[in-house]
């Protein structure tokens, strides 16, 4: 085998062919992967920017073995190992030559890339492309470099081709041609690989399984451990006895990594990742080598250091109480953002530079910042690098309460706005709150709002099991649509006035009673609400009714506490993004939308908090933006308004939709299996869905509780027929060995679980929910693309084509990725074909769940 470092540039160079072989498993990144690599790309960027050389990124191996030489003379390489990377460096490629074409007058530029990286131009048929991906994977792949209409389509290759395509239209919205350049730049010279070549007759496929064998490396910590202790000969014995050992038993594994990488951070270096700690601190720590006494010292100030991070970690055991406070909300709101402020901080208060309350106050600020940014709908990007810089930006003789403050009103670019008390009042009366954040962070919101009330009778949020409840119910009876009738403006139904509001947080309360609230009427949740210790539900009980004006007048009213409890950025200071975020969102949206999908004015206006008819006076004013004939009118028609941007495509946009596989009925509607509502939207956006649509944990008094609300509700709202066709297609669950879970909101939903190992292990499935009021059964794509063995994409697409084969079932392949529905009526005439779509999940996943177990060993048997 032959070694050597090149560049993906270098790599894909002259005429060749890269074929993933059959044996490997389809391309398998998400976002999580992706965004990793996006970041390490974005900061490779901002140092060319700025002057400086940048080193290159190591992305790891590609393992290639040679393939058969083709009549013309092209070499054929097998990618033993590597296709992840390498795929996702094509995808990326791919879709900078497509930003490249949709900006207009960079057509050469366009070309380049397509001609130099991704196909042989002068080949055809499968010849023609660079890389060849897997059978599973290649009409999508292709469907991307031939820019076809199906291009960006559902699954991971589609989702990977759109995730980059919004990346560089955001970045290229602030950094102009020079920041698209210096990303063309990076991706092909500066994004580092090891080629790895096998000899003729080595046998590829052991390679393979070789290098994809289970093992444990050393951590970074444990590099740095070695190497700390390497220059200690006559100390080493007691520092590791006295000072490491304790420390790391402290800490556990993760966190002393954890550790070492803010060690830096607090030390001034800002751009420390936590995949090149050892490099970095190896770096540092070189100029002490010769000096024990040194090197000692710095592993006690780690060691210090260390405690200080458990009280971050822990903050009960902070002793100041104002202090602890804080450090325990901003533990609750959960992330690392603000670790390095934090733990800076308190090295100040430790050492007598700062007092409790100073550090007390500056952590405020930095709580303030996050709050205000999830309430105005700002992106959490950004956010990181703000708080990695901060501690190199604090002054040593300045209030660090103050230089917080002052550090965070001056970020007013773009992804780094501190929003204002109006930015933040206008959107808690228009946006989507129940969209936002992470259900831990809405659910610390809205306890904050109810702690300023001062009630006599603290609540025990940690028994009390709260949840937020929407008042004006998400699934709405027919009575609360008569109420927003009389308050719905003209040429709005009562439908889109709900959309506008239910989840809004003038809406939105906290309760342990979802279940008891349910839809019910106001008057029946007034009742319920009346009885609870919150003072907030109290207040809302006290409502003569609750329509549009009550919605908006308690947004007012907390908006008012809002302000109050987090404090916004220096007064005079203007944002220098005069653009309202929801413009951005909106745009955003229409990047993520799969082909073969689409949406409504509504949907887009209650994902931004607007109203339709501005969303289409924006899309009809901004000429070019992508994917805008997407958005159809309610009832699924092209807009009669709708018009191509001058030099774009010509002919009507239905032809295009079509072509991307949506189909439309003889009177011109766009099929609804097809159209993605304000969550599908939410979710496309890496946004949280909402929490009910997951089962939780419970106990056996809480199963039989749940299992009783769900039989009832059922037979409430369904036909007899329909439920004892879901009944008895439960009861064959149970008896496959799964057993069932249960959604703890006012519509108690049903999950039929798979769970190996114990009813804690994260590795559950649940092909379905049942939702017995709204009569809906959701296929959860969306949850199932992140475990195994579902996670591999063929078998999700099996699953729906055993689904699709049932009457009365409609998923469309477009959907593969969220979480398309069916209504709960195809049990009822066909019960038994869904039950043998549930065998054939149970027997999927046992067999993955056997051979997993077989590859971990005896012992795991």
């Amino acid at each position: 085998m032959h070694a050597q470092e090149t560049t993906f540039k270098e790599l894909v160079q002259g005429e060749k062919q890269y074929q993933v072989p059959l044996y490997q498993r389809t391309y398998s990144w998400q976002r999580d992967q992706l965004q990793q690599l996006w970041d390490d790309v974005q900061e490779l960027v901002e140092e060319q920017l700025e002057g400086r050389a940048p080193a290159a990124h190591f992305l790891g191996s590609v393992v290639l073995a040679p393939g058969r030489i083709t009549a013309g003379g092209m070499q054929r390489w097998l990618v033993v190992d590597g296709q992840q990377r390498l795929t996702t460096l094509m995808l990326a490629f791919t879709a900078l030559r497509d930003r490249h074409r949709e900006r207009g007058g960079a057509e050469r530029q366009a070309d380049r890339i397509h001609d130099l990286m991704l196909v042989n131009k002068y080949r055809n048929g499968d010849d023609h492309y660079r890389l060849l991906p897997t059978q599973a994977d290649r009409e999508a792949f292709t469907a991307c470099v031939e820019s076809s209409p199906k291009a960006g389509g559902p699954g991971n290759v589609g989702a990977a081709y759109r995730f980059f395509l919004a990346a560089l239209t955001e970045g290229e919205e602030s950094g102009g041609e020079a920041w698209t350049e210096a990303v063309e730049a990076v991706l092909s010279g500066l994004l580092s690989v090891v080629e790895i070549t096998a000899a003729e007759g080595d046998n590829v496929y052991r390679i393979f399984e070789s290098i994809n064998n289970t093992g444990v490396g050393l951590s970074q910590s444990d590099l740095l451990r070695n190497y700390l202790f390497m220059y200690l000969p006559t100390r080493g014995e007691s520092v590791y006895r006295n000072c490491w050992l304790p420390m790391q038993e402290l800490l556990g594994p993760a966190n002393l990594e954890l550790l070492v990488w803010l060690d830096l951070v607090v030390a001034g270096n800002s751009r420390a990742k936590q995949s090149e700690i050892y490099r970095d601190q190896k770096k540092r720590l070189e100029p002490l080598s010769a000096d024990e006494a040194a090197l000692e010292a710095e592993i006690e100030s780690l060691s210090r250091r260390a405690e200080r991070l458990m009280r971050i970690l822990e903050p009960e055991r902070e002793p100041d109480p104002k202090l602890r406070e804080v450090l325990e909300r901003l533990s609750r709101w959960g992330g690392q953002t603000h670790y390095p402020l934090a733990l800076q901080l308190l090295d100040r208060v430790d050492g007598g530079q700062a007092t409790p309350h100073q550090a007390a106050r500056a952590l405020a600020y930095a709580e303030s910042y996050m709050v205000r940014r999830l309430l105005a709908g700002y992106s959490t990007t950004g956010s990181n690098r703000v708080f990695m810089e901060m501690p190199k930006e604090l002054e040593k003789d300045e209030d660090p309460a103050e230089a917080v403050c002052r550090i965070l009103s001056k970020n007013k670019a773009g992804a780094r706005v501190w929003p204002d008390d109006d930015a933040v009042r206008a959107a808690i009366r228009t946006r989507p709150f129940y969209k936002a954040g992470r259900s831990n962070q809405r659910l610390q919101v809205l306890r904050r709002l109810e702690e300023s009330y001062g009630g006599s009778e603290p609540v025990d949020y940690a028994k009390a099991r709260l949840t937020v409840e929407h008042v004006l119910p998400q699934n709405p009876a027919q009575q609360w649509f008569d109420l927003l009738a009389e308050e719905a403006e003209d040429g709005q139904g009562p439908d889109e006035l709900h959309a506008l509001l239910v989840h809004t947080l003038g809406n939105l309360t906290l309760t342990a009673d979802n279940a008891k609230l349910s839809n019910h009427p106001f008057r029946r949740k007034q009742e319920i609400l009346d009885s609870s210790a919150l003072r907030m539900n109290q207040e809302i009980a006290g409502r003569e009714r609750w329509g549009r004006a009550e919605i908006l007048d308690r947004a007012v009213s907390l908006a008012d506490r809002a302000v109050r409890l987090w404090p916004g950025p220096v007064a005079g200071t203007v944002p220098g993004d005069d653009e309202w975020s929801g413009w951005k969102e909106l745009r955003a949206a229409l990047l993520a939308m799969p082909t073969g999908t689409w949406t409504t004015y509504g949907d887009v206006a209650a994902l931004i908090g607007t109203h339709a008819v501005p969303v289409g006076q924006h899309l009809a004013s901004k000429a070019g933006l992508h994917g805008a004939y997407r958005v159809l009118t309610a009832d699924g028609r092209v807009s009669a308004g709708f018009r191509w941007p001058d030099g774009q495509e010509s002919g009507d946009a239905r032809t295009r939709l079509e072509a991307e596989g949506i189909p439309f009925d003889d009177a011109g509607r766009a099929r609804r299996s097809h159209r993605l509502t304000t969550a599908d939207l939410a979710a496309l956006l890496g946004k949280e869905t909402v929490e009910e649509a997951v089962p939780f944990p419970q106990n056996e008094d809480e199963q039989l509780s749940a299992a009783d609300r769900f039989e009832a509700q059922l037979r409430d709202n369904q036909t007899k027929e329909t439920a004892e066709g879901v009944l008895g297609a439960l009861r064959f669950w149970e008896k496959q060995g799964g057993h069932l879970a249960y959604g703890r909101a006012s519509e108690t939903s049903c999950f039929p679980m798979a769970r190996f190992g114990g009813t804690t292990d994260t590795r559950a499935l649940w092909p379905l929910g049942l939702y017995p009021v709204s009569g809906t059964v959701e296929v959860v794509f969306q949850y199932l693309k992140r475990r195994p063995p579902f996670d591999d994409e063929p078998l999700r697409r099996e699953l729906m084509t055993r689904l699709n084969g049932i009457e009365g079932i409609d998923l469309a392949e477009a959907k593969l990725d969220l979480r398309p529905s069916f209504p709960v009526e195809v049990f009822a005439g066909h019960s038994e074909e869904i039950c043998a779509v549930l065998e054939w999940f149970a027997h999927t996943a046992a067999f993955a769940e056997a051979r997993r177990m077989l590859d971990e060993g005896p012992g795991t048997l």
